[in-house]
């Protein structure tokens, strides 16, 4: 089983880099925004508990989240592996991955972070805001501020997992198909390491 954690900061391409890998190596692309709205669309126990937190502005607390994703990953006990997008975004939440996965055998293979900076991130989202639908893609302070969140809260996670040898930092400009190729040819070397 192969593990990725797909990372970068929000505007980086991970959803849309996430959906390609996930085609080229048959491995489950796990999005927490994905994983929201399908346990609050199906009115789950767990996506009642988020809705009542997300109603009032507040984050969802580690523990919805990570219930969410372990069973998303039952669901898919025979998988060749995950990519998990958009988690871990804290030091705590990695930790609770790493323990779920333990329990399985198995672990966090590598964190590919796609590397971009910011004006490049902010040109990309306020680019999405067009079509996207999101109001906060089209306010650049509220852009700058999801970086700067980012830069401070999820970072540390990188080197989390560069203390295991575990992170690799992608260069993340260029087209859609370059980027993708640099992170297969990471998924590979990753995959090799794996199965010898």
């Amino acid at each position: 089983m192969l593990n990725i954690i797909l990372f970068g900061p929000p505007g980086s391409g991970k959803g849309t880099q996430a959906k390609l890998l996930e085609k080229r190596f048959n491995l489950v692309h796990i999005s927490t925004g994905d994983l929201f709205r399908y346990e609050i669309g199906h009115h789950t126990p767990l996506g009642q508990k988020a809705k009542s937190y997300i109603d009032k502005g507040l984050l969802v607390p580690d523990e919805v989240t990570i219930g969410m994703l372990q069973n998303k990953v039952e669901k898919h006990s025979d998988a060749a592996g995950f990519i998990f997008d958009g988690f871990p975004r804290t030091l705590p939440q990695a930790e609770a991955l790493d323990a779920f996965l333990a329990q399985k055998h198995s672990q966090i293979d590598g964190l590919l972070m796609l590397e971009v900076d910011d004006d490049e991130i902010l040109k990309r989202i306020l680019n999405r805001g067009k079509t996207s639908g999101r109001s906060d893609d089209n306010n650049e302070a509220i852009i700058r501020n999801r970086i700067k969140v980012f830069n401070e809260q999820t970072a540390p996670i990188f080197d989390y997992y560069a203390q295991k040898n575990k992170s690799f930092k992608i260069n993340g400009i260029g087209s859609i198909e370059e980027i993708a190729d640099r992170l297969a040819q990471k998924v590979r070397e990753l995959s090799e390491e794996t199965t010898t």
